[in-house]
């Protein structure tokens, strides 16, 4: 038979291997050696460097295929207006100009020989290029920063006005005067606020009144924004406020025409039309709704309640107050969409009109009106660019999504504005717009050969599903793609914020964005009421989903993020998201390195903080950080619970009372010393002795304060300290503390008869707000004070003003001594 021809198998038992017999386990011991032994004979052929340089070749070949190459431009070009912004000094035209051409001249030589040399030439040139746009814009704008605070009388021509939440309203002015005293160094624009009620005054008009002027302020802490490097590159030289309620002179029109250009009088009435624009919004809307519709439109925020906006970003939907990719396109959309489904209703004109391309050319015509009512913000410019793109790719029947729109968008505006890739707006935006296009690219790839057309009764269901898979997608990918950046610039994270987003995204795409849109459309005509009642009903629904989030109490504050793990994370992102071979591994190692140096990176708090006027100081402990305010500024407060990741406040406890009325002199700051040797021997002691009982009653790590005359604690370090908020009393407090601080003008740098180390008014302007750092020494002493400030030298422009003496009319040397 032919079953019986065949070989009966071995045993399991005994298996020959060569007259050998084998167990089970010997025989699966040989198979894994073998495969471990196929395994690294595979890899040693990969691992050979021809194998590596073929391979290496073959996957640059395949992006730049891809036309990938061009992504890198706008990467490489910011990161050289970076570097540039970033430098504690200039560099200087002519040697960026030189290195230009000898990296210019190389490229083209290794371009005919070592071409393997060509590439790093051109990413060298490129990132030259961004330095050398920095440089240049830099140079050109050369804004003039107040020197510090001043009270004089201002006139000048109003720019721009806007509507607070108190309704205050704030003037942007070009300065024309000022007297008693005037300014030597007069900055050309300055934002003033009016408290006082009057009837605002038009943009154009001639504004006049007594001010109060300072310089931006500088960083609340060493790595935090400094406000003055935004106001140098938007011209703004000084920020204030009017004693009492501004006036308003008459001039002569025809005069002030003729001195204008054509440009500042476009920019007048265009600011005038968004303002009107706005307050017919908030018209027929009241409240925070009504000032979110007019945010939509217009990018007006200050109207806004700043509870209301803490409760959106805490939601994670602070991002639909930016006129973003978001709102460009869903009113694109909406118009594109409204109006070609008009078009195609007016019988016999589908057939002889392209009226998608008709729908296109009106919704190019709309998102550029869009732009300008919107104030121009770097999100909204790179959103109408990519659109406009889009929107011209239809009249040649091309759909136009990709990351090349994304990379012309970013030359674009880095060309015209390269300080803009140095905020928050520009890399929050691009970042999220790259990972988006990327994303739903490889979605469509890996899709696109499945994609079957279910039965005709399944497409409302199919068109659910898709609209929540996208909502909950794109609020994923974007808040993944954002979050480097809002812990680095904002030190925090919604941790509810893909909940909020995908609740309130219906009300945003279907309601609240349509819905404005029709009014806009309407607007010209008196007939926005009924669509900014839908509007506001939308924006209603919105807020009541930010309050539901908020009430989770989901938010992490991240601190501070050192600038290798946020350069190594955020470079990583972006060729993870750009590259489509093994190369993307590279994004994913170096993303994976930064989360590592941010989980290992030195997060030593400091014992002490100081801000830049030295009125408010903060003693730092794991738990709270107490200072010498009862209710600190919000605006500077706030930004030490982020940056340090503490949240609770301790306040400053009255001294113990005591019989001290008529003990302590009147401040008079220029005549401390004099002062101090006028009182005798008896007031001094008492002074001594009311302060040591004070602080021997006082908690550690919290402030004991008599109203105007000082503050002292005991750090946790050891280290006693004290405000002088008299500075008759700076002699007789620092020869028994550690450390004393003299905000204001006061000069003194040394204490004559004690070992206190001085933090005065005159230091802190050249330094900035500081920290102080406990270094622990050897044996019993306390430890060591480290001082980290937010300035290191004051040579860049937007930095110089810190040095200027008014007195001798120049600039002293800039170097803080501490």
């Amino acid at each position: 038979m032919q079953d019986a021809d065949r070989v009966a198998p071995a045993p399991l038992a005994s298996v020959s291997t060569g007259g050998r017999s084998a167990t089970p386990a010997n025989a699966r011991g040989n198979i894994v050696f073998g495969l471990l032994k196929s395994c690294a004979a595979v890899a040693r052929a990969r691992l050979r460097p021809e194998a590596i340089s073929a391979s290496w070749r073959d996957a640059v070949e395949e992006e730049s295929t891809f036309g990938h190459g061009l992504v890198f431009v706008p990467v490489l070009l910011a990161a050289g207006v970076l570097t540039w912004l970033s430098l504690p000094y200039d560099l200087g035209l002519v040697k960026l100009a030189l290195l230009l051409c000898i990296f210019g001249i190389a490229a083209l030589l290794f371009n005919v020989r070592a071409r393997a040399l060509r590439a790093p030439m051109i990413a060298a040139w490129l990132f030259t290029a961004g330095m050398m746009l920095a440089a240049i814009e830099t140079s050109r704008i050369d804004t003039i920063i107040l020197d510090g605070p001043v009270t004089t009388n201002l006139r000048g021509k109003v720019f721009s006005r806007e509507k607070n939440d108190r309704e205050h309203w704030r003037y942007g002015i070009v300065i024309e005067q000022t007297t008693k005293p005037t300014l030597r160094r007069a900055p050309l624009k300055a934002m003033v606020l009016s408290r006082s009620p009057h009837a605002p005054l038009a943009i154009g008009a001639t504004i006049e009144g007594r001010a109060r002027l300072s310089p931006p302020s500088g960083p609340a802490l060493p790595g935090l924004n400094d406000f003055a490097f935004d106001s140098y590159f938007r011209q703004i030289g000084a920020v204030g406020y009017f004693y009492g309620a501004p006036l308003s002179r008459p001039v002569d029109g025809a005069a002030v025409g003729a001195e204008r250009s054509l440009w500042m009088r476009m920019a007048e009435q265009l600011a005038a039309l968004r303002e009107t624009v706005g307050e017919r919004i908030r018209t027929a809307i009241d409240g925070d709704t009504g000032a979110l519709a007019a945010a939509l439109v217009t990018a007006e925020e200050r109207a806004i309640g700043r509870d209301t906006v803490e409760m959106l970003r805490q939601a994670g939907l602070a991002h639909v107050l930016a006129i973003s990719g978001l709102n460009m396109v869903l009113a694109a959309g909406t118009f594109l969409i409204g109006a070609r489904t008009v078009l195609s209703a007016v019988p016999g004109l589908a057939q002889g009109v392209a009226i998608k391309k008709v729908a296109a050319a009106g919704a190019l015509a709309m998102v550029f009106l869009y732009i300008l009512i919107s104030g121009g913000a770097v999100s909204a410019v790179r959103a109408w660019i990519m659109i406009s793109i889009m929107l011209v790719a239809v009249f040649f029947d091309r759909m136009s999504i990709s990351l090349r729109n994304i990379a012309l968008a970013a030359i674009v505006i880095i060309i015209v504005t390269p300080s803009a890739v140095a905020g928050p707006g520009f890399q929050m935006s691009f970042a999220a717009t790259l990972a988006l296009v990327a994303g739903y690219a490889r979605w469509r790839e890996r899709a696109g050969g499945d994609e079957q057309q279910a039965p005709g009764r399944w497409w409302g269901r199919r068109l659910v599903t898709g609209f929540v898979v996208g909502v909950v997608a794109t609020s994923l990918i974007g808040g993944l793609a954002t979050s480097v950046y809002s812990a680095a610039y904002f030190q925090r994270l919604p941790a509810y914020g893909l909940l909020a987003n995908v609740l309130a995204a219906p009300l945003i795409s279907i309601v609240i964005m349509p819905f404005g849109l029709f009014a806009m459309v309407l607007m010209p005509f008196g007939l926005e009421h009924y669509p900014l009642v839908v509007m506001a009903w939308g924006i209603d629904g919105m807020l009541a989903i930010a309050r539901f989030v908020t009430s989770f109490d989901g938010e992490f504050l991240t601190g501070r993020i050192g600038p290798l793990a946020f350069v190594l994370i955020a470079g990583g992102g972006v060729i993870l998201c750009v590259l489509r071979t093994w190369l993307a591994g590279l994004g994913a190692v170096l993303l994976f390195s930064g989360l590592v140096c941010f989980a290992f990176e030195d997060r030593q708090l400091p014992a002490i903080v100081v801000s830049e006027d030295g009125r408010l100081v903060g003693l730092v402990t794991d738990a709270a950080i107490a200072t010498n305010r009862d209710r600190p500024s919000d605006f500077l407060f706030s930004q030490w619970q982020r940056a340090l990741a503490v949240e609770t406040h301790v306040a400053p406890t009255p001294a113990p009372a005591a019989v001290t009325d008529g003990l302590y002199p009147e401040p008079k700051l220029r005549s401390a010393k004099a002062q101090t040797s006028a009182i005798d021997v008896a007031t001094a002691a008492a002074i001594r002795e009311d302060i040591n009982s004070s602080l021997s009653q006082a908690s550690p790590d919290v402030f004991s304060c008599r109203e105007k005359e000082w503050c002292i604690a005991r750090s946790h370090a050891g280290w006693t300290v004290v405000l002088v908020e008299n500075p008759s009393l700076f002699e007789l407090l620092c020869d028994q503390v550690d450390l004393v601080i003299v905000p204001g003008s006061f000069t003194e740098r040394t204490c004559s008869s004690g070992h206190a180390r001085i933090v005065s008014g005159s230091v802190l302007r050249l330094a900035g707000a500081i920290e102080i750092f406990a270094e622990p020494v050897a044996g019993d002493e306390h430890p060591k004070m480290r001082f980290k400030t937010s300035f290191t030298s004051l040579q860049r422009p937007w930095e110089r003003h810190r040095a200027y003496d008014w007195r001798s009319g120049g600039f002293v040397d800039g170097s803080p001594a501490l």
